[in-house]
């Protein structure tokens, strides 16, 4: 029997209401998004770290820790009011 793999998903945007491009800034000299990856990966849960994005920047980041991005989400599901199920739905299909 095939082993189930455990799938982090990590949906990180440009765009922010509150701070711009948050999800660039800097948190003790490194990316946010670098403190989330190490964090996963401390837990032992997942055995993959995918990185849903609209930029590539971000992208650029997630490729640098390891993450696995399956391309770039379009802009449609990349708002702060999109569906979450068809954001999901969406990366899922691309892997």
């Amino acid at each position: 029997m095939k082993k189930v793999k455990n799938i982090a998903l990590v949906c990180c945007r440009l765009g922010s209401k509150g701070l711009k491009q948050k999800n660039l800034k800097l948190f003790c000299g490194k990316p946010i998004l670098f403190w989330l990856n190490k964090n996963l990966k401390k837990s032992r849960i997942f055995d993959e770290i995918v990185l849903s994005t609209d930029s590539t920047r971000i992208k650029k980041i997630g490729i640098e820790y390891g993450m696995i991005i399956p391309g770039l989400r379009p802009k449609r599901l990349s708002k702060d009011n999109s569906d979450v199920f068809e954001t999901h739905k969406y990366i899922f299909k691309k892997l």
